[in-house]
């Protein structure tokens, strides 16, 4: 027999035997598409959205909310002598993170009834000179904005604030501002530009700055920032463009429609496409609060009407766990913020091609990203707005998709997780 035909023989019984040889039930062929049957359900509020309690509520140690709010003084946290001491914010961050909650904190200066919070070391200066008045009927302390001495702590307190807690998991959102509350007003009180509040010179300086010091943690405005008479805001193509997002303080009070709307306009309704939106229910009634999560709303618009409308992640709602149960807090929370859906799912070889959308009504602001087995996609999700579709690959050379198929977030807590929902047969 030649060489030829014994080297054909031994080809023709390789062959058969790799045709007789069973598949293993995992195994394609190369480059063959199969439809992988997939089922997941979304039960609880995703992180970094949903209702917000304070850290003092009594109520806060419960899975129906991811985050929760605190008021910081800067004097709570730069010492008489101008020396910093973070302690107080870690605990704050610490406390919150120990509940598997996120937290969501705003600086201010002035607040109805109290001294200002500018540290003392700018208070005993000669040339600081403060301005006490009533305001909400109660005597008030206004800084003294013409110092050139507060303008740069300022500055310097957001820059060294940036550089210790940019990219914290523990902090989901830092609000900011000036004025009563840090909500960018007096509406009650000495309103004077370059005295009691800032110049808007000053504002611009300052707005930029955080810009340039802020590259994961989103910082947020009020609303309030919209109004001309306190602000540089209003038509500066360049402020607008920005990367603040906005908090409104008086959510679905009775003149919102008139009001409220007209300043999430100025700056910028389509601000939420990359910006956070936020704010908290209305005080301006009782009403207003107990009916906050009715549902027709306080005034004839539910709560989950006005998220959709104007994308809210979160929403500060400390009372109402006082008028509703923590199931309704819950489903309020899961009407804010985002919601990912599969609704495609298919194995090619040793890869995973999702397809993959928003249901929520607000984008994800943070990178997040599908992974097997700890091997993430390169899609990020951050950024894929409601209704929109992208699509996502993996590596899954071992077949683990519908068991180990996970979201990834560098931006939550290890006890926090990103659910999809997925109903794939």
């Amino acid at each position: 027999m030649s060489i030829r035909t014994i080297t054909l023989c031994l080809l023709s019984l390789a062959m058969t035997a790799a045709i007789s040889r069973p598949m293993a039930a995992h195994e394609d062929a190369l480059g063959e598409r199969i439809q992988l049957s997939m089922k997941s359900a979304i039960t609880h509020v995703q992180p970094m959205t949903g209702i917000v309690l304070w850290t003092d509520n009594p109520n806060v140690n419960t899975d129906a909310v991811q985050l929760e709010f605190r008021y910081c003084g800067y004097n709570e946290v730069v010492r008489p002598d101008g020396t910093y001491d973070f302690s107080m914010v870690d605990s704050v961050l610490d406390g919150a993170a120990s509940r598997n909650h996120q937290s969501v904190l705003r600086f201010y200066f002035v607040y109805p009834g109290k001294k200002t919070t500018v540290p003392e070391f700018i208070r005993e200066r000669p040339d600081y000179r403060e301005t006490v008045a009533k305001s909400e009927g109660k005597k008030t302390h206004f800084c003294d904005w013409s110092n050139e001495a507060l303008q740069q702590f300022t500055l310097d307190f957001y820059q060294r604030f940036a550089d210790r807690y940019d990219g914290d998991p523990r902090l989901a959102y830092l609000e900011t501002g000036f004025g009563l509350w840090a909500e960018y007003h007096i509406y009650d009180g000495p309103k004077k530009l370059g005295v009691t509040f800032p110049s808007k010179s000053f504002q611009d300086r300052f707005l930029r700055h955080l810009d340039s010091c802020f590259t994961s943690v989103p910082w947020m405005v009020s609303i309030d920032a919209s109004d001309p008479r306190y602000s540089p805001i209003e038509g500066d193509a360049e402020l607008l463009s920005l990367g603040f997002g906005v908090f409104d303080d008086s959510f679905l009070c009775k003149q919102h429609a008139n009001e409220n709307e007209n300043d999430w306009k100025i700056l910028n309704l389509d601000r939420w496409k990359h910006s956070p939106g936020g704010g908290e229910f209305s005080y301006y009634t009782n009403h207003d609060q107990k009916q906050a999560l009715s549902p027709q709303g306080p005034h004839g618009i539910s709560f989950e009407d006005d998220a959709r409308k104007f994308h809210i992640s979160f929403m500060i709602g400390n009372d109402q766990v006082k008028f509703q149960s923590m199931e309704r807090v819950k489903a309020a929370g899961m009407a804010t913020g985002y919601q990912f859906r599969i609704t495609g799912a298919r194995r090619i070889g040793a890869s995973v091609d999702l397809r993959v959308t928003n249901e929520g009504v607000a984008p994800l602001y943070r990178d997040a990203y599908f992974a097997i087995n700890g091997h993430r996609s390169t899609q990020s999700l951050k950024g894929l707005l409601p209704g929109e579709f992208m699509s996502v690959k993996l590596a899954d050379p071992n077949h683990a998709a519908e068991q180990q198929l996970v979201i990834e977030c560098d931006h939550i807590l290890p006890g926090q997780e990103i659910q999809f929902a997925a109903d794939l047969d």
